[in-house]
């Protein structure tokens, strides 16, 4: 396998709404059993779902280059769906009596948001990046930290050499990313109580 297909692989694997769909679920399986999971799955609906139906729609019609959406200027609508959708998301999970962490996780997408769309406006950051780094700090909350974190920092490490290898990124803006999804998690599970 080269370098550019193993690259490919990575970038779709473990792409954003990937694992914005998978993360709650998993999370609240872990912290709570199928209850959990349960919540987690209306948080992956919304959250992951909504902004990955909203991306497919752009790029079957054209106006998106890729699920990836490698094209900054495009990246704006997608962007403020996907920030809508976790707005509801929090809304429903705060009215329904969700749990704590999973209200948490929620509010951590939104900060990161909160951070990177403004960012993105002006500079291309990495959504991977960020993203994969909040999921490690999330994980790293309900599993055991130190072998969830060491393992973590593995694989975003793999996530930012996979965008800077495709050349959908600068070393600079996947570690800027990497930055905003590990502060802001940490920063939000921190205000809740759970960091």
């Amino acid at each position: 396998m080269t370098a550019d297909v193993l690259a490919k692989r990575v970038t779709n694997l473990l792409a954003p709404q990937v694992l914005v769909i998978a993360m709650p679920p998993l999370v609240g399986l872990v912290a709570q059993g199928w209850a959990g999971a349960a919540w987690g799955l209306v948080a992956s609906a919304f959250c992951g779902g909504v902004p990955a139906a909203v991306i497919a729609v752009g790029v079957r019609s054209g106006r998106l280059d890729s699920h990836h959406i490698v094209d900054r200027a495009r990246r704006t609508g997608p962007l403020l769906a996907a920030v809508a959708a976790v707005l509801v998301a929090l809304a429903l999970l705060v009215a329904l009596g969700a749990p704590t962490l999973l209200v948490a996780t929620v509010t951590a997408m939104l900060a990161a948001l909160a951070v990177t769309v403004p960012i993105t406006l002006r500079w291309k950051i990495s959504f991977h990046a960020a993203v994969s780094a909040g999921t490690v700090v999330v994980f790293a909350h309900v599993l055991p930290a130190l072998p969830a974190a060491l393992v973590g920092a593995a694989v975003v490490a793999l996530v930012c050499w996979a965008r800077v290898r495709l050349a959908h990124h600068t070393l600079a803006q996947v570690v800027a990313g990497a930055a905003a999804g590990t502060l802001t998690t940490w920063a939000t599970l921190s205000a809740f109580g759970l960091g």
